[in-house]
């Protein structure tokens, strides 16, 4: 009797088979090669290739005209500077003449007439000047004597026991502050006053 025959064999095929492969990606779209352009198509190219070029050299124009800007800007500044500090100089420069005549005159073994007094109201004479330019050029005391204390403009180097004047105000001004258009140069050193303690 025969054996009836079994699929094994195909079986076995179908396990040492390989997997099935993935399906590839979808290939990306080419672009049309010239040949396969239309005339419309190539016209269009060549417009936003010449709109491009435009662009491009607009771009290189317009960064050329920020650097020359950016230069002219900064000399500008320079020579404005420049100007600001000349023209100080020359308000100065009667100043400094007025000093050396002063400086000549004390010198000198004659007195000049006088006295003392002449040359004193000569130096406050020059004081003076000195103020008026420096405060033409845009220059300000800060006159802190008497009034509240602020940190902003003052610098307090101790405090002071006063029944005259408010606490927290300033009593005494030790050197002069000043301030340059609003900008402070120099703060005024001040002492403030305190409440005098119970006794």
């Amino acid at each position: 009797m025969k054996k009836p025959e079994t699929p094994a064999p195909q079986a076995a095929n179908a396990a040492t088979a390989p997997a099935a492969t993935p399906a590839p990606p979808p290939a990306k779209e080419e672009l049309p090669v010239a040949a396969e352009l239309t005339p419309a198509q190539l016209e269009e190219i060549k417009a936003r290739a010449a709109k491009a070029d435009e662009h491009w050299d607009r771009l290189l124009r317009t960064t050329a005209d920020f650097e020359n800007f950016k230069k002219r800007a900064a000399r500008e500044r320079t020579e404005a500077a420049q100007a600001a500090t000349a023209a100080l100089m020359q308000k100065l420069l009667p100043v400094l003449d007025h000093f050396e005549m002063a400086q000549t005159a004390a010198q000198t073994a004659e007195a000049p007439p006088g006295g003392v007094a002449a040359l004193q109201a000569g130096i406050a004479m020059i004081q003076q000047q000195l103020k008026t330019a420096l405060a033409e050029s845009g220059l300000e005391e800060i006159d802190a004597t008497g009034k509240p204390f602020n940190p902003a403009w003052h610098e307090a180097i101790s405090l002071m026991e006063s029944a005259e004047v408010p606490e927290g105000h300033v009593v005494r001004q030790i050197r002069k502050g000043y301030k340059f258009r609003d900008r402070l140069i120099r703060p005024a050193t001040v002492i403030v006053a305190k409440k005098p303690a119970a006794r």
